[in-house]
């Protein structure tokens, strides 16, 4: 069995008309969408030129696009192996969006692929490394829509307005999420040209999303994949239906798609989730959805004001100096008030159950939907 890398080496030297456009390619470009491409792709608003994979190779800012030093290994040979293979070496870029704006709260980024043989595909990131970025994935929980979901009907809308005939959205962790709702939400005559949506490891939505007509309709063209421990993938995870990747990871370590496993150019499935981890998920769920909008406002507040005050600036500077930052951390909790411990503690330990317990149990299953 491989991963990604593996199915580069094996399927790389096939275009899209000798093999046709597959999950795990949609997997290829979910992930290279982290790669930071300010200032190398054409952003929206300029309508310029497409930048091939090529450009961007020879680019004299190249390293930029490998920022990121937590995934910085994995994401340079993820580029090193498509820009070198037949499948994805001719593909373009275009359309770059990139926000993160603090005072609304939000973190969105997307950019659309064009590839010789296929459709276009619209490629929406999963959280980055910014604060602001994993509040926003917290307010998801309780708020009808928070701003990236809205910017994702926005982009999505403009796209289809600037290629023409079908293509494909999808994306990982939240922007698999970012994928289905611009689906969702957008005008009737584009959703007809989408031919799948893409969610790997992606949030569910609440109910009041689901019980949209449009869902019913797209719901066919809804693909969704989570690993055996799914955690992220799961959350508010009620009625979307999704398959089951074998990962060769363990616990939440599965999120990282360079785990999941392939076999003959197609993801390693499994009947189901770990029996533990559905069990949780199930009661995570419900834990969410029986808090108050007020309870879930004033933990989400109270948690970011707690890294703000600890100066935990973004994730790589914390994983640059973890033990300085968590020393912060609890000293900055040391500064509550009794009544604010006590909310934070009850709540925080509820959520680290819930995340992190029944990880090792593999025996069992529920199957999936």
């Amino acid at each position: 069995m491989n991963n990604v890398f593996g199915y580069l080496r094996a399927y790389g030297k096939y275009t899209f008309r000798e093999k046709k456009f597959c999950d795990v390619d949609s997997l290829l470009l979910s992930q290279f969408c982290y790669l930071k491409l300010e200032g190398l792709v054409p952003r929206l608003k300029e309508d310029g030129q497409p930048v091939g994979i090529a450009e961007l190779e020879k680019h004299p800012d190249r390293e930029k696009m490998f920022a990121d030093t937590r995934f910085e290994k994995n994401n340079r040979r993820l580029f090193d192996l498509m820009a070198s293979s037949i499948r994805f070496g001719s593909m373009t870029m275009n359309y770059f969006v990139d926000i993160v704006d603090e005072e609304i709260e939000t973190q969105f980024s997307a950019v659309t692929f064009f590839l010789d043989g296929a459709r276009p595909y619209l490629a929406f990131r999963g959280t980055d490394e910014t604060i602001v970025g994993w509040k926003e994935d917290f307010c998801m929980a309780f708020r009808g829509s928070i701003p990236s979901q809205d910017y994702s009907v926005i982009y999505l809308t403009q796209i289809a307005d600037r290629i023409r005939g079908n293509f494909y959205a999808g994306g990982h962790s939240k922007g698999g999420n970012l994928a289905v709702y611009a689906g969702l939400l957008c005008e009737e005559d584009i959703a007809e040209r989408i031919l799948y949506l893409y969610s790997f490891d992606g949030p569910g939505f609440r109910p009041e999303i689901l019980e949209r007509e449009r869902y019913a309709q797209l719901r066919p063209r809804i693909r969704k994949f989570v690993p055996q421990s799914s955690v992220i993938g799961m959350v508010l995870q009620t009625q979307e239906h999704y398959q089951v990747v074998k990962s060769a990871a363990a616990g939440l370590l599965q999120h990282d798609p360079f785990t999941w496993l392939i076999r003959e150019g197609r993801f390693v499935r499994s009947e189901s989730l770990y029996k533990g981890r559905r069990i949780l998920d199930h009661a995570m769920n419900e834990w969410i959805m029986s808090l108050s909008e007020d309870q879930m406002m004033r933990f989400v507040e109270d948690l970011f004001d707690l890294i703000k005050a600890a100066e935990v600036e973004d994730l790589i500077k914390f994983d640059q100096d973890r033990k300085k930052h968590i020393k912060a951390l609890l000293e900055a909790y040391k500064e509550m008030n009794a009544d604010e411990k006590k909310f934070m503690g009850k709540l925080l330990g509820k959520l680290f159950r819930y995340a992190f317990a029944g990880e090792a149990d593999k025996r069992g299953s529920y199957k999936s939907t």
